[in-house]
């Protein structure tokens, strides 16, 4: 294994700890204002997961000897770079909103800024998880950890979107643009 990709992976962590410390800013922030908390069974898979794809990434380069293949390695890793903007766009446009955990704080309105403006893409950060979950081990041809994550974290999913499309349904309408009339003396 190559040491930049132990590096790469380390520095995905690091970006993992950096948003439990944001996670638990906005979550302290959200209960102050009444905030409600759904969904806390599935949590706990969430990290087990997350955990594991990167010891994964890791092991399976190390133990198998997985090499890296320049026509693979460096598209890879340009998806796990857009993976990281994808995500850091829905954590900044989310602002106080945003969380590991699901977690509304009512009368809020929902968010339509950022990537959260297209209606056909609910859920971006998703997005993000599922490319980085595939390429990030797939820079080093670890594809047994790619396929692992990706099949689990696909049920994961479906109880997370279930969850959060339920907990979302009770937050305050989308907030629309004030008519002309009101933003002009």
């Amino acid at each position: 294994m190559s040491p930049w990709y132990a590096l790469l992976v380390a520095l995905v962590g690091v970006e993992r700890l950096a948003e439990l410390f944001v996670a638990r800013r906005n979550a302290r922030w959200s209960m102050e204002r009444g905030g409600v908390l759904y969904g806390t069974g599935h949590y706990p898979w969430m990290v087990a997961l997350h955990t594991g794809l990167l010891a994964g990434c890791l092991l399976e380069a190390a133990l198998a000897d997985r090499p890296f293949v320049p026509a693979l390695g460096w598209p890879m890793l340009a998806l796990v770079v857009a993976a990281q903007a994808l995500r850091w766009w829905c954590v900044t446009s989310l602002g106080r909103q945003w969380n590991t955990q699901v977690i509304v704080v009512p009368g809020l309105p929902l968010v339509t800024r950022g990537p959260y403006r297209f209606g056909w893409l609910r859920h971006p950060n998703y997005v993000a998880v599922a490319v980085e979950g595939a390429a990030l081990p797939l820079v080093h041809s670890a594809w047994l950890t790619a396929l692992a994550f990706t099949l689990l974290n696909v049920p994961l999913m479906v109880v997370r979107l279930r969850c959060e499309n339920a907990a979302l349904a009770t937050a305050a309408p989308r907030s629309a643009p004030a008519p002309a009339s009101e933003t002009t003396p």
